[in-house]
């Protein structure tokens, strides 16, 4: 077994949502729970709460979100690919967000029981 990680719930359901490359920021995008606006070179993608994510805008809905509890250090090796490789070996799709001081895991809701059973069969354990 290699990394062994803490992992909490962060509360509420998330939309990943995809923008124009030239689309503004919206205003939607920020506020409550974990946010993120990422703008690559063909699009921008925006990562909220999905309540907040108009009807009209192409999105994926329904996302559960998992955190590590660090800090890690920023040359620690492992950490992502503990969390990300049995869940891939058993066909579960991830969207994973990393921040400062640790990582943000999006599972699909309906993956997230088999996901949390196979994160902790991994040696992960989950705290409140």
């Amino acid at each position: 077994m290699g990394v062994s990680l803490r992992l909490r719930m962060v509360p509420g359901r998330y939309g990943i949502a995809r923008l124009a490359q030239d689309a503004a920021v919206p205003d939607w995008a920020g506020g409550e729970g974990l946010w993120a606006v990422i703008q690559a070179d063909d699009e921008i993608t925006v990562v909220c709460l999905q309540e907040r994510i108009p009807d009209e805008i192409e999105s994926s809905r329904d996302w559960l979100c998992l955190r590590t509890i660090g800090p890690f250090a920023f040359d620690a090796t492992g950490i992502v690919s503990s969390l990300v490789a049995p869940l891939s070996a058993a066909g579960i799709g991830v969207f994973v967000l990393c921040t400062f001081d640790g990582e943000h895991l999006l599972v699909a809701e309906r993956d997230m029981a088999q996901a949390s059973a196979l994160l902790d069969a991994n040696g992960h354990r989950f705290v409140r």
